[in-house]
């Protein structure tokens, strides 16, 4: 399974001013993992300044935090409810959000911010955030969500007398390389809001903190052990939502996401949280950074099919793939299989899996790629389900390359090497395997992919068509659409 190159077709524009959006095309890189590789001297350095810079400087960042401590608990003193004389304020949209250095810009002008209700009963640093009256989210109110979004614009809409909030609307960290999907919360209550964009422009990457890469520690290890460290921070042009915007707060969230991967020179991408959750999600197969797979759920999302749902529905997708001459189907025919009309998103979906452009896909491919997505943690379940389809008749068995096949779809690469994986399978020689062998060595081997398959084997060129060079900083290539000067103000602010 790969996608096949084609030119990115032009889509209508979504509102007045939106300007012509040109059709999302997916990063080049996974945009929740983070792999920082030092060199020899970089190491040394490390070495050197954990002995000396370091201490000095997680001395004085405590020291700071322990003054600024009374300080903010004599401020905070006071009923909760009080709602303090401020100057105008629009909502502020902070990204990319890519670690927990990004409490700068909130330092910086003491905005609300929308965090967890656990963190206000952490010592020192609870005192510290109630000082800047953030908006708290209980996780163990089940109408928190609902209480959020109505706090959020009660306090947009009175009038200037709260702090501005400053929202992550990502809501989650990435490696900067695009901007996934804004979740709406920001752009709900439909009033004004000010883009802000950070940059982290460094020679070494020491400040990204993703789901996947370095932890919490070692990034502030390694970032204090750094002679100088850059940020820039971009307070961009308010944006003014037209009548549009302000009734469809995903669209209203769009656009402003399109603004700023102009201005930052990055990709937008429909890649969420919920991606996340899958690029990461634990079994025997992980998925490796290029994987086709957060792409194809993208897809299946476009064509408004949950993947929990379908799962409903795998066995019946098999059986239809295993009676059909070598899994081959039309487009008419695979729009029929799923139920769905024929459309442009259900040709892109398609093309994942015509490699050739012959017109035919495997169904077999797109069921092993369902059952992925569905449920990322059931390796064996989704080769169990692979071998069905797969297998021949004598015993369901099957050969290396139909392993190679079945391997290259379940980690969504254009290329895998399983000899070794096979030879330790078929330990009789008979040039075939089944299921039973396949899981037996599996129970037997729990790190089978590590051993067989990783790294080397799972990280081929990447399945996506090749994109533009990257910009120096090291950024994706810009697939946004061209600046438009709707609701916008004709002047910027960055501060380094």
């Amino acid at each position: 399974m790969r996608l096949r190159g084609r030119d990115p077709r032009a889509a209508p524009a979504s509102s007045a001013g939106a300007g012509d959006a040109r059709r999302l095309a997916p990063p080049g890189r996974n945009p929740f993992v983070h792999e920082l590789r030092l060199s020899a001297l970089q190491k040394a350095q490390v070495a050197v300044m954990t002995l000396t810079l370091f201490p000095a400087r997680l001395l004085f960042a405590a020291f700071m935090m322990l003054l600024a401590w009374p300080l903010a608990l004599v401020a905070s003193l006071g009923s909760a409810e009080r709602e303090p004389e401020q100057p105008l304020a629009t909502i502020l949209t902070l990204a990319p959000h890519s670690s927990y250095f990004d409490a700068i810009p909130v330092t910086m002008t003491m905005s609300s911010i929308v965090m967890k209700a656990e963190s206000r009963d952490i010592p020192i640093w609870g005192t510290l955030i109630k000082y800047i009256r953030p908006v708290f989210v209980s996780r163990s109110d089940q109408d928190s969500r609902r209480k959020t979004v109505e706090e959020i614009k009660r306090r947009a809409q009175a009038g200037g007398r709260w702090p501005q909030i400053m929202i992550f609307p990502e809501g989650t960290c990435t490696n900067r390389t695009c901007l996934i999907t804004f979740k709406p919360g920001a752009f709900i209550p439909g009033v004004p809001v000010q883009p802000v964009v950070l940059r982290y422009p460094n020679s070494l990457d020491t400040i990204t903190w993703t789901w996947q890469g370095p932890g919490a520690l070692k990034i502030l290890w390694l970032t204090l052990c750094q002679f100088h460290n850059q940020v820039e921070i971009e307070f961009l042009p308010v944006y003014h939502p037209s009548e549009e915007e302000k009734k469809d707060p995903a669209l209203y969230a769009s656009n402003v996401r399109r603004v700023m991967a102009q201005a930052l020179g990055i990709s937008v991408t429909d890649y969420t949280f919920e991606d996340c959750q899958l690029a990461l999600a634990e079994g025997q197969l992980r998925l490796p950074a290029d994987t086709c797979l957060l792409e194809f759920a993208r897809l299946v999302r476009g064509l408004g099919l949950k993947p929990e749902k379908l799962e409903q529905g795998l066995d019946r997708h098999a059986e239809s793939a295993r009676r059909k001459p070598r899994g081959r189907v039309s487009l008419p025919e695979f729009a029929a299989q799923l139920e769905v009309p024929q459309s442009e998103a259900l040709q892109d979906l398609f093309s994942l899996f015509d490699e050739s452009g012959s017109g035919e896909m495997d169904l077999r491919e797109f069921v092993v790629a369902l059952s992925v997505v569905c449920r990322p943690s059931r390796t064996l379940d989704t080769v169990q389900l692979a071998f069905k389809m797969y297998g021949s008749q004598e015993g369901g068995s099957i050969d290396e390359d139909t392993l190679s096949s079945i391997l290259k779809t379940a980690l969504g690469v254009a290329e895998l090497t399983v000899t070794g994986l096979f030879r330790a399978i078929d330990q009789e020689e008979k040039g075939r395997i089944t299921f039973d062998d396949f899981k037996r060595f599996a129970e037997a081997n729990p790190n089978f992919a590590e051993e067989h398959l990783y790294p080397e084997q799972t990280r081929p060129p990447s399945c996506v068509h090749p994109l533009p060079a990257p910009t120096p900083n090291g950024f994706c290539a810009d697939f946004s659409p061209e600046p438009s000067a709707a609701g916008m103000e004709p002047f910027r602010k960055k501060l380094d």
